[in-house]
């Protein structure tokens, strides 16, 4: 009798879990003014800027942060200093500085430290939360289902749930486009990242009870701050706790029939620690969270914002409409098509939308050893953070850079663009995990409703844009949807 074919040891998580996050407000403001006491102790220089506590910037920071960014941009180099409320945050903006930042330099930035610790209620201690060696096997042990293989399999269920959305939207009616995508973009998260199956019920209540909690960070940032009973802060709380309920018994079944299931859930249910264990529930229940967070939220706002600009952008619509009707001549999508070479009009549109408007705007760290960024020596223990969405705008790197242009991103464009110059996202070893999933998905989406409608944009003079956790519409988009003009 031949040998049993060997079986792969399952994958191991050996790192600990970090230490508890502080969550409430007043002991990590008291936190975050220690660590400036020591920084002032050793008498070490912030770069220039606008060091004095000042309401007119605190307000500006949170009500129009790009153009704060860019003024100070302008007057003070890419490296320079805004206190807003009662901490000294350092800017890095410009390619150089970016590139270090997330390159040459990211061992001196921790991320756990930074302000997406204020996502720590909501999503734990996921992707975005962690930093050593835990984050390294965490991330080995999910990269396999975002292999371009893994990814590109998934497109039938990205592609299934967009005609069947599209199929319910209904020429002259009136939609948020904003809520619309929110919806479709959760639904295929959960299917095609964490294989939840669909049409088993529990699925619409994990969404309902996610969206339910996310909501909390899209309330003003004062409003935030607020604890006690009856406050968003409690409703949120409430929230997570049912979705946490509904995510225990998903896994709780899983493991009971001994069958893991697909996607990332699948992954993490069959991972080890050292002592060979099962990985904790909690540290599943925070990875699936995150991957619902950054899995939907960041195709939301970009197909929204895309879906503006080619709505106010008549001759950039007519060419992606033109391209889809001769390569895919009324058909859905498949694999092939959305590799990002197919359909060359689209991508460079799609890039465009990323660049005016990067849904992960901004990347907070916080210095764990001395470090040098554009000629700034900047100290261990201080808050630092890079912009995207302000180093996407600057002129010396992009012309106009406020004009709505698909063609910046021609390949000879690309060629000569400078490293650290367009970041959507990030870069090096914390690079977007699920950028390759995040491509597709965007491309389907964006293939499938162009091909059928139009999106008629009310003529407003502006769109205002909220920045609470990432860019996105303030009062949603609401669009009069038309048929698709297809030129002849």
């Amino acid at each position: 009798m031949p040998p049993a074919p060997a079986t792969a040891a399952p994958p191991t998580v050996a790192a600990p879990p970090p230490p508890p996050i502080e969550t409430r407000v007043a002991h990590a403001i008291v936190g975050d003014l220690r660590r400036e006491a020591r920084v002032r102790r050793r008498r070490a220089a912030l770069p220039p800027g606008s060091l004095a506590p000042s309401a007119r910037n605190t307000w500006r920071g949170l009500a129009d942060p790009l153009g704060i960014l860019l003024e100070h941009y302008e007057r003070h180099g890419p490296v320079f200093t805004i206190r807003m409320l009662h901490e000294p945050i350092v800017w890095v903006l410009g390619a150089e500085a970016t590139h270090q930042v997330l390159v040459g330099q990211a061992d001196a930035f921790s991320w756990r430290e930074g302000r997406f610790r204020d996502l720590a209620p909501l999503l734990g201690d996921g992707m975005l939360n962690i930093d050593g060696d835990y984050h390294r096997d965490l991330r080995r042990l999910m990269l396999p289902a975002f292999h371009h293989r893994r990814v590109a399999a998934s497109a039938g269920i990205v592609v299934e749930e967009a005609v069947r959305a599209a199929d319910r939207l209904r020429v002259g009616e009136r939609v948020d486009v904003y809520g619309w995508t929110r919806e479709v973009a959760l639904r295929i998260a959960m299917r095609a990242l964490l294989g939840l199956r669909a049409g088993e019920g529990r699925e619409a209540h994990i969404a309902d009870a996610f969206a339910r909690a996310l909501h909390f960070y899209g309330r003003p940032f004062a409003v935030q701050t607020l604890r006690g009973p009856g406050t968003p802060y409690a409703r949120s709380q409430r929230a997570r706790a049912a979705l946490d309920a509904l995510l225990r018994d998903e896994l709780a079944e899983r493991r009971a029939a001994g069958e893991a299931g697909d996607g990332v859930l699948g992954m993490l249910l069959e991972a080890r620690t050292a002592d060979g264990d099962p990985l904790p529930l909690r540290a599943v229940r925070d990875q699936v969270v995150t991957l619902l967070f950054a899995g939907h939220d960041t195709t939301t706002a970009t197909l929204t914002f895309l879906l503006y600009e080619l709505g106010r952008n008549g001759a950039a619509r007519a060419a992606v409409v033109a391209e889809l009707a001769d390569v895919l001549d009324g058909r859905p999508p498949e694999p092939a098509d959305l590799d990002g070479t197919r359909l060359p009009v689209l991508e460079r549109t799609l890039q465009e939308t990323l660049r005016r408007y990067p849904p992960a705007w901004i990347g907070p760290r916080r210095t764990v050893r001395d470090v040098t960024i554009a000629g700034h020596d900047l100290p261990a223990g201080i808050g630092v953070h890079y912009s995207s969405w302000a180093t996407h705008h600057l002129p010396d790197l992009w012309e106009d850079p406020l004009e709505f242009r698909p063609d910046r991103f021609l390949p000879a464009a690309v060629a000569a663009r400078p490293k650290g110059a367009y970041v959507p996202f990030g870069a090096g070893s914390r690079i977007c995990l699920g950028k390759r999933f995040g491509e597709l998905e965007l491309r389907a989406l964006a293939a499938v409703l162009l091909q059928r409608y139009r999106f008629e944009v009310a003529p407003v003079p502006g769109l205002r844009i909220t920045t609470t956790p990432t860019l996105g519409p303030v009062d949603g988009l609401p669009c009069t949807v038309r048929r698709a003009e297809v030129a002849a």
